[in-house]
């Protein structure tokens, strides 16, 4: 029996609470049956579950329904190919549970997965097996994906970085399902940031659960195992002048176009404080290349192959699914000040009129609504309306994760939270100038806000950040 979940939230604010109403409303219309099991698909047009979106989507959605998060990452456990891959979605075609296999689509899978085991309630079987998936794939791509032996995974289409459009795969297929690279184009294989992140992914996540398990000289091993990934990709595809990764073309020439990639390999763990800091401070920040008015667009502004495209195409636009990717990219290396600022802007981009589309221009903030067919009025694309939610749940509110309470206190708005989990309330109060936490009516500390409070299951603080200028960083336990 797993433990119920249910979020509460109420705030003043006009705007956030038809946001979340909304999104918490249309969500619902994601739910879907594929066989005996729930799962949440993408929304928006795309009526699979994608192993891009859907295992971290699932865990998002998890705060509000247990069972459905869980099975998000069960289904592409249970149809994994018996060689080890993992399926890149998994449709309902006339009414049977389908696994396709002709892309990656992504890897946001290994640490939602394990997120789950702690949200769950711990279930061992779950666990090895989870470990055995892992490593099934990571030797699955050592053995498939490095075909001309340079020690560099490969992205053979563009679908196995989830890049649909994207110019800079060329005149690479979009799916791709056979076993050898294709031949002939002018690009792929290309020596892929992403798919090296995949394999460090998986190998960190392995050693964490031989952590849990108390198998210390196992968790050493993938450690190092996911160092010696880690160190290839700093030698290969990090430019330090650049201060960003850059893939690797099938002539094994530097492919120069500034990608918001290397975003995504801070999702993944897969690049140093260092180098993550450069990216940052150089890249994102920068209002010509990655902060422009809505920050985020999936190729450098001022890049010569950024292309303002409305319709489904990682050559330009913001893209919500990379919203979505930024929490955890960003709180991995601590960059927690980033998060109210990129909630409330992607807040202003949806807008008063509720509608949650796959992307948007990065210059005026304006939704494209384009659906995957092509016709325009797209609306509950999944990745939009998670979010929200989890954006909020940072700024305001209370995220569990993996015995870590995570409370938030940013100003500007008066707001209450409620996590209801395993039998226990997890309440924040946002009002005026001072913000209370309270575990099943209990208050266990007081503060300024503008703040991230850590604590452990029973209230302990363990932690306090500043995530906005000038927070107030008085708190007080009780």
């Amino acid at each position: 029996m797993l433990p119920e979940t249910g979020v509460f939230f109420s705030t003043d604010h006009a705007l956030l609470a038809k946001l979340m109403a909304s999104a918490e409303e249309k969500c619902l219309r994601n739910v879907r049956r594929f066989g005996d099991r729930n799962v949440l698909v993408e929304g928006g047009g795309y009526d699979k579950i994608w192993l891009e979106t859907q295992p971290m989507g699932g865990e998002m959605y998890a705060k509000r329904d247990l069972i459905t998060g869980w099975n998000n990452q069960r289904l592409f456990m249970d149809y994994q190919r018996a060689d080890g891959r993992i399926p890149g979605s998994i449709a309902l075609i006339d009414g049977a549970v389908t696994p396709q296999f002709d892309k990656f689509q992504g890897f946001c899978f290994p640490a939602p997965a394990l997120d789950m085991y702690f949200l769950t309630g711990r279930d061992g079987d779950y666990l090895l097996q989870l470990y055995e998936v892992l490593r099934r794939f990571d030797e699955y791509l050592w053995r498939v994906r490095d075909s001309d032996g340079d020690g560099c995974l490969e992205s053979w289409c563009r679908y196995d970085t989830g890049e649909d459009h994207a110019r800079r795969y060329g005149d690479a297929p979009d799916p791709w399902e056979k076993e050898t690279p294709p031949e002939g184009c002018d690009t792929v294989p290309i020596a892929s940031m992403d798919i090296m992140s995949f394999s460090v992914s998986a190998r960190q996540t392995m050693a964490e659960i031989a952590d849990i398990l108390g198998r210390g000289e196992t968790a050493e091993q993938h450690r190092k195992e996911a160092g010696i990934v880690t160190a290839r990709m700093r030698e290969y595809l990090w430019d330090d002048r650049r201060g960003a990764l850059f893939d690797r073309d099938r002539h094994h020439r530097v492919m120069p176009v500034l990608l918001h990639n290397t975003l995504r390999c801070m999702y993944w763990g897969s690049i140093s404080r260092e180098m993550a800091d450069l990216f940052v401070r150089e890249h994102l920040l920068n209002p010509r290349e990655f902060w422009t008015k809505l920050p985020l667009p999936s190729v450098a502004a001022n890049d010569p192959l950024f292309v303002n495209e409305p319709s489904n195409d990682w050559s330009g636009q913001v893209e919500a699914l990379t919203y979505q990717r930024a929490i955890r990219a960003l709180e991995n290396y601590g960059y927690f000040s980033l998060l109210p600022r990129l909630g409330w802007k992607l807040l202003e981009a949806i807008g008063e009129a509720c509608r949650f589309v796959q992307q948007y221009d990065p210059f005026t903030m304006e939704p494209s609504g384009v659906a995957p067919d092509g016709a325009a009025g797209q609306d509950a694309y999944g990745p939009a309306m998670l979010s929200v939610m989890e954006y909020v749940s940072r700024m305001f509110g209370v995220h569990i994760c993996r015995g870590r309470l995570i409370w938030g206190s940013c100003r500007g708005i008066d707001a209450e939270y409620e996590q209801k989990w395993n039998g226990r309330s997890y309440r924040m109060e946002n009002h005026g100038e001072r913000a209370a936490a309270y575990i099943d009516g209990r208050q266990i500390f007081e503060s300024g806000r503008g703040l991230r409070i850590e604590t452990d299951p029973e209230g302990e603080i363990t932690g306090v950040y500043g995530c906005e200028e000038a927070a107030d960083c008085r708190v007080r336990a009780h």
